[in-house]
């Protein structure tokens, strides 16, 4: 038996950890990875730090910036496993947890590599092993290639390739740009009319993307995607992208046929690849034996606090779905539950 146990190393787990060590508290960190590095493990190879956006450093460790044309899958992960080593931080992997029970005062994790009990869980499972595959009729015909954003290895690949692009996020828009000089052609769908954001992101704004996520997870609805507050930021190569026609957006397709994808209006695009840049979910089927899910679908947290059961925190959903909001997910999930599990009233 442990006091705590922290599901997940990535951003939002170690944080956690490094508080929890702090605190010089018993627990463990059960991560399903073969190495550190969290989901940045497996980001596609293309990925260089030049172009990824808001990597905050842990507490406690600077994160020195790499050369903009290292790989972000070797940079951070690097990042990560330095952190573990610096804090001692007691990571066991490779270890998926399958199921956590009730089990009394204590909560029961089920695992492909024994059995942990513990007083407290505080889940850090991210999204990356649940990516959203989205079903639109005559989807099984394709005789083409259909990929995720979770797939994708680089634009080579697509060299002479039709190809549509599936989605309304920053991935979607990123691996367009990147994949499209390698194509022959391609068509950018979308549920939604994406919406441009000008602008830095302020402090400001930044608190009021926050408050709406936040609002819809204090009433049990699942979290929204962070494009769909923010919209996607306009930078000197979306603007070129806009003006080229790369990023000239389609509405959604009604069907998809064995040699292409087919609009309403019967437009038809004949492809090769379809890439579905449509996002996760997050990644909380082990968490279901508990039966913490609210009628919206989502789980009901006030702040990381599971509103139904106090003895679990979720870090790294909602709000915290950041690396800057899950260094701080993880230093106030740690002092609530110890105060929860010391006795002390909540308020």
């Amino acid at each position: 038996m442990t006091d705590v146990v922290v599901i997940g190393a990535g951003q939002a787990g170690l944080s956690a950890s490094y508080f929890l060590r702090r605190r010089e508290v018993d627990h463990v960190v059960l991560d399903a990875n073969d190495a550190p590095g969290g989901a940045w493990l497996h980001r596609w190879p293309s990925l260089r730090m030049r172009t990824v956006h808001g990597i905050h450093e842990l507490p406690g460790m600077p994160f020195e910036q790499p050369s903009p044309d290292e790989r972000a899958n070797e940079a951070i992960p690097d990042y990560f496993a330095r952190y573990e080593q610096l804090f001692d931080l007691p990571v066991v992997r490779p270890v998926n947890v399958t199921q956590v029970h009730d089990d009394g005062e204590l909560l029961k994790i089920e695992t492909d590599n024994g059995v942990w009990t513990t007083r407290g869980l505080i889940n850090a499972t991210g999204t990356w092993r649940r990516p959203f595959w989205p079903y639109y009729p005559g989807q099984e015909t394709f005789r083409g290639r259909q990929l995720h954003t979770a797939d994708y290895q680089g634009p080579e690949e697509f060299a002479g390739k039709r190809v549509v692009v599936v989605g309304g996020g920053a991935s979607a828009t990123q691996l367009l740009m990147e994949l499209a000089p390698f194509a022959s052609e391609t068509r950018w769908v979308t549920r939604h009319e994406p919406v441009w954001r000008e602008g830095p992101f302020t402090e400001d704004y930044g608190r009021w993307v926050v408050g709406m996520v936040d609002e819809r997870v204090r009433k049990g609805l699942i979290p929204r995607s962070v494009v769909s507050v923010t919209g996607l930021a306009l930078t000197d190569q979306t603007r070129a992208a806009i003006a080229s026609g790369v990023l000239d957006r389609k509405p959604m397709f009604e069907r998809i046929t064995p040699d292409g994808v087919e609009w309403a209006s019967g437009e038809h695009f004949d492809a090769d690849v379809i890439l579905w840049a449509t996002g996760f979910r997050h990644d909380l089927d082990h968490l279901a034996p508990l039966h913490l899910r609210a009628a919206g679908g989502g789980i009901k947290v006030d702040g990381t606090r599971v509103v139904s059961d106090p003895r679990i925190h979720l870090v790294g959903y909602g709000p915290s779905a950041s690396t800057i909001g899950a260094n701080r997910a993880g230093r106030s999930a740690v002092r609530e539950l110890m105060r929860h599990l010391d006795g002390v009233p909540a308020g």
